[in-house]
């Protein structure tokens, strides 16, 4: 009996094994998946939009779907160690689908702050904000909202709201320096994603925020040596 007992409880212990790898495996190529295409979507969407900073966003309707396709390209693969940890605490699909499209939802909600505050500008509105994002990298308050990236993930919204708050230095100087950039847009977030999948570290952090407030100021006083950016004329 107490052998029966024993063969019925790793057979369970090794289906719940599976059913946990499964889900990994689906959570994670679904992440990096739809990261995947709407990396092309956006290049494809973006290629002939790009003037730098005197970019314009467009309609409405098609600045949203296209904010909302660069969003999932730029943050999905720095929340894939959130996604799994949800998927291996949870188990079940529908969790990772529901933690995604909140998170998600998130940064759509940013797209209509963006919407309705941006504007075409110069080279000096893109400098100053460079510098005080710059700045900003280097306050606890970032801090803080970074440690909350990686902590133990309560929700999508939770996860979403601190991410926000996290690269609300990086994601200004993308729309300070060429929103429709795809040059701007990969540097950002290859940066975002390391900050999501690497702990803080002086040592990468501090070069990282002195190298954008050397940016602005390069762009305040000799804008057309900065790659990417195209000066109004």
């Amino acid at each position: 009996m107490t052998l029966r007992h024993s063969l019925r409880t790793n057979e369970g212990q090794a289906s719940r094994t599976d059913t946990t790898a499964g889900a990994l495996a689906a959570a994670l190529a679904a992440t990096l998946g739809i990261a995947a295409v709407c990396w092309f979507v956006a290049i494809r969407e973006m290629s002939d939009m790009d003037m730098g900073v005197s970019s314009r966003l467009g309609s409405f309707a098609f600045f949203l779907a296209l904010w909302a396709a660069m969003m999932a390209a730029m943050m999905l693969p720095g929340a894939v160690p959130a996604v799994l940890s949800l998927a291996q605490a949870s188990g079940r699909v529908l969790s990772v689908q529901l933690f995604v499209a909140s998170y998600l939802a998130v940064w759509t909600l940013v797209g209509l702050a963006v919407y309705a505050l941006y504007r075409p500008h110069g080279t000096l509105a893109a400098g100053v904000c460079a510098v005080v994002a710059g700045s900003y990298e280097l306050t606890p308050l970032k801090g803080h909202f970074r440690r909350l990236c990686r902590e133990r993930v309560r929700s999508g919204l939770h996860f979403g709201l601190s991410c926000v708050g996290s690269s609300s230095g990086l994601m200004p100087v993308l729309l300070a320096l060429g929103l429709m950039s795809i040059t701007w847009i990969s540097v950002i977030a290859v940066v975002i994603t390391a900050q999501k999948l690497l702990p803080p570290r002086a040592a990468l952090d501090v070069p990282v925020a002195l190298a954008i407030v050397a940016l602005g100021v390069l762009i305040l006083t000799a804008p057309s040596l900065v790659p990417g950016l195209t000066t109004p004329t």
